[in-house]
C-alpha cells in the first residue's frame, strides 16, 4: 500500500472477496541526504495506515531501503552515467515489488503480493508443439479466483488493464513466470473513474488524492534534479549531426535522451525548425542534434537489438511476427521477432519507430497479452 488510491482500492476489493489480506508500505527511499526533491513518505504511510484501519486489515512498514538503493538506484545512476536511459519503474517491479518484497511476504506465510497496477492476470493454454495460444481467460483482477492454480498444460498470462488510458502492463513486462504466479492485480478490470467512485463510496482517505509523479517510490522528483544531485556534470559540445558544426555546450550527456526536444538550449532557425537529440558520442562527449523530422539522422529506426530478455510465460524461441510497445503510452506496433540467443533478439519494426533509446524497455505483445520484455542495446 503506497498511500495512493489505487493500492487502497486493491486492498478493499481483496477484503470484500474474503481474502486473508494485510497491508504493507515498502519504505524504499526517504531522501535522507535532503539534497533533491520532495519525498512525502511520512504522509504516504499515514494515508496507507488510515485506509488499512478503514478496511479493517493489519498494516506494517517494511524497510527495503538497502535493496532499493543497490538494485534500482545504483542501476539507474550507472546507466545514465554510461549514456543509457534506464527505466526504474520496470526494474522496481522486477527487483523490488515482485522480487525482494514477494520473497519477504512468502517467508512470512503469504501466498502472493497484490498491487494497484492497472493490469490483469489470466490463464493461457499452450500447444505443446507450437506454443500458440489456444485460450486465454482474464481473471478480472482475480474476481473469485483466490487460491486457484493453473490447470495442467497452462500458465499464467499478463494482460493489459481494461482502462487503456491507465494500462501499466508495460512496466510489468520484465517479470518472470514465478513472479507473475505470485502477483495479483485486483483493480485491473476497473477504469480510474470507477475506482475513485468505489473509494469515495467507502470513505477512503485517499479517494481524491492526486496520482503521484516522479521516480518509482522515490517521490516527487524530476529525473534531471535527481541526476544533478548524484551524477557529476561532464560538459561537452553540442554538435549538429549533419555537418559536425558545434552549436553550443551541454552540462552532461546524462541529462539527455534520444528524441528529446526541450532543454537543449540551442535556438531554432529562421524557419522555426527545432533541434532534437539524435545521438550521443562517447569519444568526445558530444551531444548530437538535428532538426526534428523524418529525415533527422538516427532519429527513426527500422530495427533494434534487445538484451536481458525476460518472459512472463512460455519463451518465444523461433522467429515470428508479434507486436511491441516501444515505450509507455505508445500504441502497440507490428514487428518481426528474431531470437539471437537465450536472452537477446533482433526486432524489425513494420514501420520506422522514433527515438529508440538504449536502456529503455521494449514490451513484447501478442495482442493484449504481454509475452515479456527486453532492454534496447
Amino acid at each position: 500500500m503506497s498511500g495512493g488510491v489505487d493500492s487502497s482500492v486493491a486492498a478493499l476489493l481483496l477484503k470484500r472477496r474474503g481474502c486473508d489480506v494485510a497491508g504493507a508500505y515498502m519504505k524504499n527511499w526517504i531522501n535522507e541526504d535532503k539534497v533533491v526533491g520532495r519525498c512525502p513518505w511520512e504522509e504516504d504511510i499515514d494515508d496507507a495506515r488510515r485506509v488499512a484501519d478503514r478496511v479493517g486489515i493489519d498494516f506494517q512498514v517494511v524497510n527495503l531501503m538497502r535493496d532499493y538503493r543497490e538494485r534500482v538506484v545504483q542501476y539507474l545512476l550507472d546507466g545514465y552515467a554510461g549514456g543509457l536511459t534506464p527505466n526504474p519503474d520496470a526494474l522496481c517491479n522486477r527487483e523490488i515489488k515482485f522480487g525482494v518484497f514477494l520473497a519477504w511476504a512468502r517467508d512470512r506465510g503469504f501466498d502472493a503480493v497484490a498491487t494497484g497496477h492497472y493490469a490483469q492476470r489470466g490463464h493461457a493454454s499452450y500447444s505443446a508443439v507450437s506454443s500458440t495460444i489456444r485460450s486465454m481467460t482474464p481473471l478480472e483482477g482475480m474476481e473469485g479466483t483466490e487460491g486457484m492454480t493453473p490447470s495442467e498444460g497452462s500458465a499464467f498470462s499478463l494482460l493489459e488493464g481494461a482502462d487503456k488510458d491507465k494500462d501499466q502492463s508495460y512496466f510489468l513486462a520484465l517479470l518472470g513466470p514465478g513472479q507473475l504466479a505470485g502477483a495479483r492485480f485486483p483493480i485491473g478490470h476497473l477504469s480510474k473513474p470507477e475506482l475513485r467512485d468505489i473509494a469515495r463510496a467507502e470513505g477512503l482517505a485517499t479517494a481524491d488524492k492526486r496520482d503521484s509523479q516522479g521516480i518509482c517510490f522515490i517521490g516527487e522528483v524530476k529525473m534531471s534534479d535527481f541526476l544533478r544531485a548524484y551524477v557529476p556534470d561532464k560538459p561537452g559540445p553540442i554538435v549538429r549531426a549533419e555537418d559536425g558544426r558545434e552549436l553550443g555546450l551541454h552540462r552532461g550527456l546524462h541529462y539527455f535522451t534520444l528524441g528529446q526536444r526541450r532543454g537543449i538550449r540551442v535556438p531554432s532557425n529562421t524557419d522555426n525548425e527545432r533541434y532534437v537529440v539524435v545521438g550521443k558520442r562517447a569519444g568526445d562527449n558530444a551531444l548530437l542534434v538535428a532538426f526534428d523530422g523524418p529525415r533527422a539522422p538516427g532519429l527513426f529506426q527500422t530495427e533494434a537489438r534487445i538484451h536481458s530478455l525476460s518472459w512472463t510465460g512460455e519463451p518465444v524461441c523461433e522467429a515470428r511476427p508479434l507486436e511491441g510497445r516501444v515505450r509507455y503510452r505508445d500504441p502497440r506496433v507490428g514487428l518481426d521477432f528474431i531470437p539471437e540467443g537465450p536472452s537477446s533478439a533482433l526486432v524489425r519494426f513494420h514501420r520506422p519507430q522514433r527515438a529508440i533509446a538504449a536502456g529503455q524497455v521494449l514490451a513484447i505483445h501478442d495482442g493484449e497479452r504481454v509475452l515479456g520484455g527486453g532492454i534496447y542495446s
